[in-house]
C-alpha cells in the first residue's frame, strides 16, 4: 500500500508541482493585500466633517461624470474618516473601476482601474493562472483536486511502520547532509502543514467546481439543494413619481438600522423590474456577517430571498457556513493572527513542491552515481580463501 501511495505522490507531485507552486505563493503575497493598500493609498480616507454626507444618487452623477459610459454598479459608504465608493463592473466588457469620493464634498479623490493594480493581477494568477477564464479556472480547480489527493498520500507515507520512530517523524534532524535536511523539510514540515492545506484545498474547491460546491452543500445541510444567486423581482406596475430617488431612501433606512456599520452599501436596479439591493457589514476584516437586503424600487417594500445571501438572521448553519468559505480560506475569519497563519502556511506550501522535487533529484542520481571501473574490478576478484578451495 505504501508503494502504491509513494508511486502516486511522486508523479502526482512531479504533475501538479508548478500549478502547487504558483497557487500557493500567490495566495501568500495576497493575504495582506488590504493592509497594504490601505497604507499606501492615502485616497481612501478623508477629514471628517460636520455636514450630512452626500447621497448615493448624488455620488453617482459625480462618478458618472469622472468616469463616462459606464455602468454603476453600487456605491458604498464606510465610516465617517473613509471616502466612498463608486462601484463600476461589467463581465461583458470585462472593466472593474473604483471612483473614490469625498462624500462631504462630492470631489473626486481616485479613478482607480482594478484590473490594472498588482494585486489583482495576483489574484488572476491565483485563481486562473493568468490564463483566459474559461482555461485557468478549470486547470487550477483541477490540480487542486490533485493536491488533496498529494496531501493524503503525504499523510500515508509519513505515518511511521513502528511507534519506536515516531519521535523522528515529528522532529528535525539537522545532523545529517543535505539529503537529510531536506527529507526532513519535506516529510515533517510536510505533516505539520498538510492541515491546512487541506482547509484551503477543500475551500477553494467550492469555487473550482459546482459538483463539489452543490454537494458539499447537499451533505451539510442533509439533502437540501444548492440555490445559486438571484435578485428578487419589483413590481413595475407600481410606479409613480417621487420627490427623493428610491436608492437614497433605502441608503437612509439602512442607515438608520446599521448605525455602527463598518460599510453599508447599495446597488442601484439594473433594469425595470429589478429591485433594490443593500448590503451592511458590520466588520470590514470579514464578510460572513453581511446583512443582505432587497427593497421593490418603486413600493420600497422589503422583498425576501430563499437563498443563502439575505439577512444573517435568516441564514442556516450551513449557509452560515458556506458564507464564511473566503474568510476561512484567507484565514480572516481568526483575524490577524489568522492571515498570519495563512501567509506562513502558504509559503510553507510554496515550499513543499521544491523540496520534493529535491528530494526526487537527490535519489534519482543517487540511484545512477556510477561505481568508479577500479572498484567494479575489485570486487570481481575472487577472496583468497574461495582461491584455495578452487586449488
Amino acid at each position: 500500500m505504501k508503494k502504491f501511495f509513494g508511486y502516486l505522490h511522486l508523479w502526482l507531485g512531479l504533475i501538479s508541482g508548478l500549478v502547487v507552486f504558483i497557487v500557493a505563493i500567490t495566495g501568500c503575497i495576497y493575504a495582506f493585500q488590504a493592509e497594504i493598500q490601505e497604507f499606501t493609498q492615502p485616497y481612501r480616507r478623508v477629514e471628517v466633517q460636520e455636514k450630512p454626507l452626500l447621497p448615493p444618487s448624488k455620488l453617482a452623477t459625480i462618478a458618472d461624470e469622472a468616469l463616462p459610459n459606464k455602468h454603476l454598479h453600487a456605491v458604498m459608504y464606510e465610516t465617517a474618516d473613509r471616502a466612498a465608493r463608486a462601484i463600476y463592473y461589467s463581465f461583458e466588457e470585462h472593466y472593474y473601476y473604483f471612483v473614490y469620493i469625498n462624500p462631504y464634498t462630492g470631489e473626486v479623490l481616485k479613478v482607480k482601474d482594478e484590473f490594472a493594480d498588482f494585486f489583482r493581477w495576483i489574484l488572476d494568477g491565483h485563481f486562473y493562472l493568468w490564463l483566459p477564464v474559461e482555461i485557468g479556472q478549470p486547470v487550477v480547480a483541477s490540480f487542486t483536486l490533485v493536491f488533496v489527493f498529494m496531501l493524503i498520500s503525504g499523510i500515508v507515507l509519513w505515518w511511521p511502520k513502528k511507534s519506536k520512530g515516531v519521535k523522528k517523524k515529528f522532529t528535525l534532524q539537522w545532523s545529517g547532509g543535505w539529503r537529510r535536511k531536506n527529507y526532513d523539510l519535506h516529510s515533517v514540515v510536510g505533516f505539520y502543514i498538510c492541515w491546512l492545506g487541506l482547509v484551503f484545498a477543500l475551500t477553494g474547491l467550492v469555487w473550482g467546481f459546482e459538483w463539489y460546491r452543490d454537494g458539499m452543500y447537499s451533505l451539510l445541510s442533509g439533502g437540501k439543494a444548492f440555490e445559486a444567486y438571484s435578485h428578487p423581482v419589483s413590481d413595475s406596475t407600481q410606479w409613480q413619481k417621487a420627490d427623493i430617488p428610491a436608492i437614497d431612501k433605502v441608503w437612509h433606512k439602512m442607515r438608520a438600522e446599521y448605525p455602527t456599520a463598518a460599510w453599508i452599501e447599495v446597488h442601484p436596479p439594473e433594469f425595470a423590474h429589478a429591485s433594490i439591493a443593500a448590503n451592511a457589514n458590520p466588520d470590514a476584516s470579514t464578510y460572513w456577517q453581511i446583512d443582505y437586503r432587497y427593497f421593490d424600487q418603486y413600493t420600497l417594500e422589503e422583498l425576501s430571498v430563499s437563498h443563502q445571501w439575505g439577512r444573517l438572521a435568516e441564514a442556516s448553519a450551513t449557509d452560515k457556513l458556506f458564507r464564511m468559505n473566503y474568510d476561512i480560506h484567507v484565514g480572516a475569519i481568526a483575524g490577524l493572527p489568522g492571515k498570519v497563519l495563512a501567509f506562513l502556511a502558504s509559503l510553507t506550501i510554496a515550499s513543499l513542491p521544491v523540496t520534493g522535487t529535491l528530494l526526487w533529484w537527490g535519489r534519482r542520481n543517487k540511484k545512477n552515481k556510477k561505481v568508479p571501473k577500479k572498484q567494479k574490478s575489485i570486487g570481481k576478484q575472487k577472496a583468497p580463501a574461495q582461491e584455495l578451495v578452487e586449488v
